[in-house]
C-alpha cells in the first residue's frame, strides 16, 4: 500500500470507501481472503466439523454443537469448539471443513464489527444474514474443490423482539428457518429429534433440554458426531441469544442436563416415552 509515511496509516485507510471490511480486503490486500487462496491439485485432508442445532425458545434463540470434528474414519479433535458469538446479538455455527469454516467466522466477526464503527450503528439482523451470504458465495471455487463450508446464523431480532434462524447452501444462498434448524452429518438424526420434541413456549432450561437431546439422538446414529463424553468432561457448547445479548451456557448447567438425558435413557436408548 502506498502513501505509507513515518507514523502514518496507508492511504487505502483514510480514504472513504464501503462499510464492509471483506471488500476493502479484496480491494487492497486480496491474498488475505480465505477465498483466494491457491490450492494443490487432487484431495486434500482436513479436520471437518459436524453438528449444529439451533431452536427458539420464549424469550430467545438457542445454538448448541457437539465437540468432534473427523477426518474421515479418524477422530481428528474431541473437543472443538463449533458455535461463536458473531456480535452481541447473533451467533453462528460451524460445518464442513474446520479451518476454512473458523477463518470465515472469524472474517465475519471483524465485518459486523467494521460496519458497526464505520457506520455508528449496529446491522439489522437480516443484513448480517445476507452478509454472510455473500462471504459464503466467495468461497464457492473451495467448496467445488471439497472444502465446504456451510454454517447456519441466528440472532435476536432488536425489531421483532425474537429469535430467529438462517440456513445456507453452498452458493450463498439465505433461508430464513423457522422454529429450529439442524446442520452437520448428524443433521437428519437431529432435526427428527427436535420435530418430536420442540413445542412453542419452550422456557430456557426445556430448551436446554430438548438442544442435548438432538445432539444425543445425532450420535446415536452418526459416527461423526460426538456424543456427551462423561469420562472426559466434554460437553456440548452451548450459547443463547435475548434481548441482553449473547451468554454461553456454564458447564455445570449443561452437566447436568446430558446426566438428565443419559439417565433417561438407560435401559431405554430409543428415548420413547
Amino acid at each position: 500500500m502506498s502513501g505509507r509515511g513515518p507514523g502514518r496509516l496507508p492511504d487505502a485507510f483514510r480514504a472513504p470507501g464501503s462499510s464492509s471490511f471483506t471488500e476493502f480486503l479484496g480491494v487492497h490486500a486480496p491474498d488475505l481472503l480465505p477465498s483466494r487462496r491457491t490450492l494443490p491439485k487432487g484431495p486434500v485432508d482436513a479436520p471437518h466439523g459436524t453438528t449444529i442445532v439451533t431452536l427458539t425458545y420464549a424469550g430467545g434463540l438457542l445454538m448448541a454443537g457437539d465437540r468432534r470434528a473427523t477426518m474421515g474414519n479418524i477422530i481428528a479433535n474431541r473437543d472443538m469448539e463449533k458455535v461463536f458469538a458473531a456480535d452481541d446479538f447473533s451467533v453462528i455455527g460451524i460445518a464442513g471443513t474446520a479451518g476454512l469454516a473458523i477463518e470465515l467466522v472469524k472474517l465475519f466477526q471483524v465485518e459486523l464489527e467494521h460496519y458497526e464503527k464505520i457506520e455508528g450503528a449496529l446491522m439489522s439482523l437480516e443484513g448480517k444474514a445476507n452478509r454472510l451470504a455473500t462471504m459464503i458465495r466467495g468461497n464457492l471455487g473451495m467448496a467445488m474443490q471439497g472444502l465446504t463450508v456451510v454454517p447456519v446464523f441466528g440472532g435476536y431480532d432488536l425489531d421483532a423482539s425474537q429469535g430467529r434462524i438462517f440456513s445456507y447452501d453452498v452458493t450463498g444462498g439465505c433461508y430464513e428457518e423457522h422454529d429450529h434448524h439442524t446442520i452437520g452429518s448428524g443433521a437428519l438424526f437431529a432435526r427428527g429429534s427436535l420435530k418430536k420434541l420442540w413445542r412453542p413456549g419452550l422456557d430456557v432450561d426445556q430448551a436446554l433440554h430438548v438442544a442435548v437431546e438432538a445432539l444425543y439422538d445425532a450420535a446415536d446414529d452418526d459416527s461423526a458426531t460426538g456424543g456427551p463424553d462423561l469420562t472426559r468432561r466434554i460437553w456440548p457448547t452451548v450459547a443463547y441469544v435475548e434481548a441482553h445479548g449473547v451468554r454461553f451456557a456454564d458447564e455445570p448447567a449443561v452437566h447436568a442436563a446430558v446426566e438428565d438425558v443419559v439417565a433417561a435413557r438407560t435401559g431405554n436408548p430409543g428415548g420413547a416415552r
